[in-house]
């Protein structure tokens, strides 16, 4: 079970449940959808596919519900987003915009602080430009 600072997956968990998660990427969609830098990387009309997907990586992530696994299989999310071009502009905006999403829903500031450098790190990953 990982650390992330302090707080681990377990207590991440505890703090958010399936409801905050599903409230944090509905923030960050909100966001995405009408952002000039990351909108234009999602498929028109998959928008509520696209919070799907990124709410039950993060329950199967941290909670252990196997949604997503059962649905998409193992996550694969470096291999899953090798045809949108991401580089620095696009991780760095997909962390602002998520910083924002927890903000707004009031994730308690332990949980904050460890999903952010868990985000930081998943969005790094992702960086393929």
């Amino acid at each position: 079970m990982a650390d992330w600072g302090g707080m681990d997956d377990a207590g991440i968990w505890e703090e958010m449940g399936e409801a905050g998660f599903g409230r944090l990427t509905a923030a960050f969609y909100r966001r995405v959808r009408v952002d000039g830098v990351l909108g234009p990387l999602y498929p028109e009309g998959d928008w509520e596919g696209a919070e799907e997907r990124l709410r039950d990586f993060l329950l199967f992530r941290f909670g252990g519900v196997m949604r997503y696994v059962e649905e998409r299989g193992h996550p694969q999310l470096r291999g899953r987003h090798l045809p949108f071009a991401i580089g620095e502009v696009e991780r760095d905006r997909w962390i602002e915009l998520m910083g924002e999403a927890v903000r707004e829903t009031e994730v308690p500031r332990e949980a904050a602080q460890a999903l952010m450098k868990f985000f930081a790190q998943v969005a790094d990953f992702m960086r393929n430009q």
